[in-house]
């Protein structure tokens, strides 16, 4: 690898396939699939396709919290998407998502099954749906939705910014892992400052931005993404902190982050989900004892 302080851009960029680093196997400048893979469906309307990271434990969170409130129709099967064997390049998912990014969801109860794509918009279309987790009223609806919004602009410099280049690049670059701290740490303190005055991202009302927000940044503050919290003194961050233990503290919240998961302890993991039961029957610590 070039020393990044003695390159020049070429007139015309050209994809290196050995350009190194994590994801390297995978990622690619074009969109389109690699291979003839259909999506499986289950017994539910709502099917979903995902992994558990940040943006896939938006849904089964949210998903899990209609289901807590008795909301019948929210009942889902979560399949797993593994992203680094290249499934969300597969045919079905690719019809699913042309962007090729966990999550997914197809909803079976429309009369022609709906697509949506972009975490955020399956918060949305979940929330309008079953007219909940979005507050009624017009000031607070915008509030919730300008949140919503801020973190789907934010969290691409906490990931593919910050994350990519203090944890996953093959080398460390100073400027760019320093350029992006900056970043990250302000949009802590935007989160800080904010939840000093409120419980939750749009008030007293947990909401679909609160579910947005938690994954990326609660995960950043309870050290769970890119063993970060130390370098970027996360623990200065009090009212995020506060917050952040306050949803942790979620049954809700402990289910969907069970869903998809490929990592962590094996009684965490329920890497399918197809009914409620799932999560005392099928973990992987259950399956594997069972071979």
């Amino acid at each position: 690898m070039n020393d990044s302080s003695a390159y020049v851009p070429p007139k015309v960029w050209k994809w290196e396939k050995e350009s190194g680093g994590h994801f390297a196997s995978i990622n690619r400048p074009i969109a389109g699939p690699t291979h003839d893979k259909e999506l499986p469906i289950g017994k539910h309307p709502l099917q979903l396709y995902s992994l558990a990271t940040p943006n896939g434990v938006k849904v089964t969170v949210m998903l899990e919290e209609l289901l807590a409130r008795g909301i019948a129709g929210a009942e889902y099967d979560a399949w797993l998407i593994d992203i680094g064997e290249g499934d969300q390049f597969g045919s079905g998912f690719v019809e699913a998502n042309p962007n090729s990014k966990i999550p997914a969801l197809t909803d079976h109860s429309t009369e022609t099954p709906t697509r949506v794509f972009e975490s955020g918009a399956i918060l949305l279309y979940l929330a309008e749906k079953f007219d909940a987790f979005l507050p009624s009223d017009h000031s607070r609806r915008t509030e919730c939705l300008s949140w919503l919004f801020w973190q789907m602009g934010s969290a691409p410099y906490l990931g593919g910014g910050f994350g990519h280049f203090y944890a996953y690049a093959p080398s460390h670059i100073e400027y760019c892992i320093n350029r992006f701290a900056m970043e990250v740490k302000r949009q802590l303190d935007v989160l800080d400052r904010h939840l000093a005055d409120n419980q939750f991202m749009c008030g007293d009302e947990y909401t679909i931005a609160d579910m947005a927000i938690w994954p990326w940044y609660g995960a950043l503050i309870l050290n769970r993404v890119y063993e970060a919290a130390e370098f970027l003194d996360a623990g200065s961050y009090k009212h995020v902190g506060r917050w952040t233990q306050e949803i942790e503290g979620r049954d809700t919240v402990q289910r969907g982050r069970m869903v998809n998961k490929m990592r962590g302890p094996l009684e965490e993991q329920l890497r399918e989900r197809h009914d409620a039961g799932d999560f005392d029957t099928m973990t992987q610590d259950k399956l594997e004892a069972a071979e």
